[in-house]
């Protein structure tokens, strides 16, 4: 009779979970605490820039990529809306959209703009 190749024995798993070791309470880049209020504003809160009041209202967006058909929308606060495709009714948009500038009733007219 021959006896048989030892075996290996597994070791002794436990049948909870065991509580992995908790870090020490530590600031976490290991400076003094309070060092923070000592550094440089942040620019979290508003943005001390004002405006001059005035603000976007009509917008054109123009694709033209080399070799591919040209497109074009024209869109507005007041509610226009037009888009055009091809290089001819493209640039007809465009001086739509311009033209669209002294008509809409959400610009402020101003006397002597052109003089400007």
């Amino acid at each position: 009779m021959t006896t048989p190749p030892p075996t290996k024995s597994l070791p002794d798993i436990p049948r909870r979970p065991v509580a992995a070791p908790q870090p020490v309470d530590t600031t976490a880049d290991g400076g003094p605490k309070g060092a923070a209020r000592k550094g440089v504003p942040t620019a979290v809160g508003s943005d001390p820039q004002r405006g001059d009041g005035r603000y976007p209202v009509a917008w054109l967006h123009i694709v033209a990529p080399r070799g591919a058909t040209s497109t074009a929308t024209s869109k507005c606060l007041c509610g226009r809306d037009r888009s055009a495709v091809g290089h001819r009714k493209v640039l007809a948009l465009i001086d739509d959209h311009a033209a669209h500038r002294d008509t809409c009733p959400l610009r402020p007219h101003q006397e002597g703009r052109a003089a400007a």
